[in-house]
């Protein structure tokens, strides 16, 4: 008898211990549930990395010289679509290895393309949905599941197109190869690579033993566009050829593909000038017909993709042609696409709003199309945002190959890294390897955030620190008083 009232009183103080600890298990358990998209997409991308990182490092997929560093930066590289690599990756991967780095590049570039194409329906338009972003809403409240039909739809579109690439390569331009499973994954996974805009090959040298082959110029330098032009373009562009009773594409889809030939225009010309008549060691000792061909890729390739027919290094190319090729991937592919950079259209916005403000309009004019001040806005703050963060890298690359005692690189070389970096496209001057951890976490951080984008990562942060928006629900409600600034 005297026990029964001490197990109660135990029972009454273990009690309230209980519930909270309940409570707690069931918060922990749909954690995911209040994850907001940009949360959830940085959280997804951080687990596969670290799923591909475990994966690479077993020795079923590599060998001895890849460890738990090497085969985190590898990964990265490939969910970020990037292509940098401190490894050969014919040599240092297994066939399953090599598999498996194809297979993350399919996530990074294909899965962020749904992810993103899903975004700009409310980032840009300012729906009801964007507002519910704005105040932390959960995930669930998205409507995420329209994600699936259109992640359907790239994936499908996607597999047609790079299953095409392949056969085409395996036909006529990988026909060198004597071993028909080889040519077949070297196909394939090149043809995977080049749609993603990822930069990865199987040999040393990326693709300057078939400098010379138009059909595998050719081949890689449509898939890299198609890749980066993005979905909305793609299906706009499809949609034409089925809808009857529409005659041209939106404004986007038009404005995409005029920005897009621009700059392979301008980087093909601007490549001759500077190679050609400055005589650089790239194109001196290459056929005419074949320096117009190797000017053309590298001009589409340095967008994004990171491949390459000619060997690049500051000794073999001049300063104007290095700095033609970095303006070239800062700027980057299209919203939406596979690729990375500031993006075409915000080129676009950009040049726009400066031709408005020299005649003197009160607002920015496209092709007769009034463009809001959000979609300008927008367009200043990734321009400067992603022009500081690739300073501050370059500025922690220098700090860092300074306090290691490395043999210093150059400012050129290094600003060259780190926008390759950033902009996710891997041309890389032998810079990366050379590098000590310190410098290579800076770039893996770098591909990271520049994949997924300045402003979603800093919108994920925020929500995550801020109070339910309370002072957004400010703002919304009684505004600022306005007050004129002279600039």
């Amino acid at each position: 008898m005297a026990l029964r009232p001490n197990l109660i009183n135990t029972g009454r103080i273990l009690q309230p211990h209980r519930v909270p600890l309940r409570q707690a298990l069931e918060r922990s358990q749909g954690w995911h549930r209040r994850l907001t998209v940009p949360q959830f997409t940085v959280v997804t991308g951080l687990l596969v990395i670290l799923l591909g990182t475990l994966v690479l490092s077993t020795p079923l997929c590599s060998n001895e010289r890849v460890g738990l560093w090497e085969a985190l930066f590898t990964a990265t590289s490939a969910i970020t679509v990037t292509g940098l690599s401190i490894i050969d990756i014919g040599t240092d991967l297994t066939g399953f290895g090599q598999l498996v780095l194809a297979g993350m590049i399919l996530a990074g570039g294909l899965g962020l393309m749904a992810i993103t194409t899903f975004l700009q329906g409310f980032v840009v338009k300012g729906t009801a949905l964007r507002r519910r972003l704005d105040r932390g809403r959960t995930l669930d409240e998205f409507g995420v599941g329209g994600v699936g039909a259109t992640f359907r739809a790239i994936a499908l579109t996607a597999a047609a197109v790079i299953l095409i690439g392949a056969m085409v390569l395996y036909g006529f331009g990988f026909s060198d190869i004597p071993d028909r499973g080889e040519r077949i994954w070297a196909s394939l996974f090149h043809s995977i690579s080049a749609y993603n805009n990822a930069g990865f090959g199987l040999w040393s040298d990326s693709l300057e033993r078939y400098h010379a082959n138009p059909v595998v110029n050719a081949v890689v330098m449509l898939l890299i566009v198609m890749g980066g032009l993005g979905w909305r373009v793609t299906s706009d562009l499809v949609g034409l050829g089925f809808r009857r009773g529409r005659r041209r594409p939106s404004l986007h889809t038009r404005l995409v593909l005029r920005t897009t030939l621009l700059l392979i225009a301008f980087g093909t010309l601007g490549l001759a000038v500077t190679e050609w008549l400055n005589r650089g060691d790239v194109f001196i000792e290459i056929a005419w017909p074949e320096r117009w061909m190797t000017a053309l890729f590298e001009s589409v390739t340095a967008r994004t993709a990171g491949f390459t027919t000619v060997p690049f290094s500051l000794e073999n190319i001049t300063d104007s042609g290095t700095l033609l090729l970095m303006a070239l991937m800062f700027i980057g592919a299209s919203p939406g696409g596979t690729g990375g950079g500031i993006k075409t259209t915000t080129v676009a916005a950009l040049m726009a709003a400066t031709r408005s403000t020299l005649r003197g309009r009160d607002s920015v004019v496209i092709r007769n199309r009034e463009i809001s001040d959000k979609v300008v806005l927008r367009a200043v703050g990734i321009t400067v945002a992603s022009l500081l963060f690739v300073l501050g890298m370059a500025l922690l690359l220098s700090l860092g190959s300074n306090l290691n005692g490395e043999d210093p690189f150059t400012f050129l070389e290094m600003l060259f890294t780190c926008i390759s970096a950033f902009c996710t496209v891997g041309l890389d001057l032998g810079v990366t390897e050379e590098l000590g951890r310190f410098g290579q976490l800076v770039l893996l951080i770098g591909m990271f955030v520049g994949r997924l984008g300045v402003f979603l990562l800093l919108s994920a942060i925020w929500e995550a620190v801020s109070r339910e928006g309370h002072h957004l629900h400010r703002q919304n409600r009684i505004g600022y008083p306005r007050e004129d600034l002279y600039v």
